[in-house]
């Protein structure tokens, strides 16, 4: 992975460049501290696509380890090498899982991304089927972000992503990614799991010397931060997520007390991580039950899936189930999660609206970003 240093923009002051730089949507010349994780990756698809072969990876690991940031690493890696003719040309089909309104819609994304169809899930399905039992056709890369959010009762969906590479002319390459480390044990069934394989790379949470690196490597060249405050931010991070994209807020944050000309010093770092870890929202949040947590987790899911910022609470009691079987909790009753919404309503970290008609069909909002959601419940 060749090191792309930044371009700076004369236009812009040092201060507006770092806060671009350490702005989580940035993309990176190159990502540091998972090189063994990218040549890993690298050369399990480039050795499947290279022979026409079909195989199933499975990438686990908590949020912000650099799991889906790595695989765009390999994948835009591939398409230079396909473009410069060192590689044969292949089918590339990306799916997040939440992004799909109902698991079953997965099939109807990776045939319209395939060939351009667009029909119903079971047409879908049985096309995808016909498809990778063809001959003489391209080798296709699949890379499923979020899978946890695509478990059905049957596993229907599960079972198809990781059987269609069985086939001998299927030449599929399936790199499944999700947020639970053992998500293949925890949640899939035998007749699943037997078709995974066991090819897997895992992404334990950054320490602070991984965190203080990837930061110096966005914004060290600029020298607008003072010795050892990297530093702080990375073993504050580290000690409760190991989240990059937290330590990449708190240095991004940290820059607003300072002026045009100064570094951010110690003190400016402390402030930025009391905001960040001291808010009584958060506090509460990475205090509550286990089942306050999963019901805060499908908001959230229900919230990246349909693109809004509310959701009935029978759609969170779907994803709660769906949550419980990851996790491995015992389901509760609608009266349960009732009450349960009822708490972290009067606790201000939720808004419902109600129906007037039951419970069933109340409206819930979030009265904090679904960011600090996220952080809170994984910062166990």
């Amino acid at each position: 992975m060749p090191n792309r240093k930044f371009p700076l923009n004369s236009d812009k002051s040092l201060l507006d460049v770092a806060r671009e730089r350490l702005h989580v949507s940035s993309i990176p010349g190159y990502l540091p501290c998972r090189e063994d994780k990218f040549e890993n990756i690298f050369m399990f698809i480039h050795s499947h696509l290279k022979s026409g072969t079909g195989g199933c990876m499975f990438i686990g690991g908590v949020p912000g380890t650099g799991k889906t940031a790595t695989v765009n690493e390999v994948v835009k890696t591939l398409n230079e090498m396909r473009d410069d003719d060192e590689l044969s040309d292949f089918n590339l089909i990306q799916v997040n899982g939440m992004k799909m309104t109902h698991p079953h819609q997965t099939y109807v994304e990776i045939l319209k991304q395939l060939n351009g169809t667009k029909t119903s899930p079971s047409n879908a399905s049985d096309m995808l089927t016909a498809y990778f039992q063809q001959r003489n056709k391209k080798s296709t890369l699949l890379i499923v972000d979020e899978l946890d959010l695509l478990w059905t009762k049957k596993q229907d969906v599960l079972y198809h992503l990781f059987d269609w590479p069985s086939n001998g002319m299927a030449k599929l390459t399936v790199i499944a990614i999700a947020n639970t480390m053992d998500l293949p044990e925890r949640l899939m069934n035998h007749r699943v799991y037997s078709r995974m394989g066991m090819t897997r790379a895992k992404f334990n949470p950054y320490n602070f010397q991984q965190l203080q690196e990837i930061v110096n490597s966005r914004v060290g060249e600029l020298e607008i931060f003072d010795h050892g405050s990297i530093e702080l931010a990375s073993r504050k991070v580290a000690a409760v997520s190991g989240d990059a994209r937290r330590c990449l807020d708190i240095c991004r944050r940290s820059l607003d007390f300072i002026g045009e000309g100064e570094k951010v010093k110690i003190s400016e770092i402390q402030k930025s991580v009391k905001e960040m870890f001291s808010s009584p929202v958060i506090s509460f949040m990475r205090n509550c039950s286990e089942h306050e947590k999963l019901i805060l987790r499908a908001v959230a899911s229900q919230f990246h899936q349909s693109g809004l910022e509310e959701a009935l609470i029978s759609q969170i009691l779907h994803h709660h189930t769906a949550l419980c079987s990851t996790y491995n909790l015992p389901p509760i009753s609608l009266s349960i999660v009732t009450q349960i919404i009822r708490k972290l309503s009067a606790s201000k970290i939720i808004t419902v609206e109600e129906s007037g008609r039951n419970d069933f069909y109340a409206r819930i909002r979030l009265n904090t970003s679904v960011d600090d959601v996220l952080f809170a419940i994984n910062s166990d």
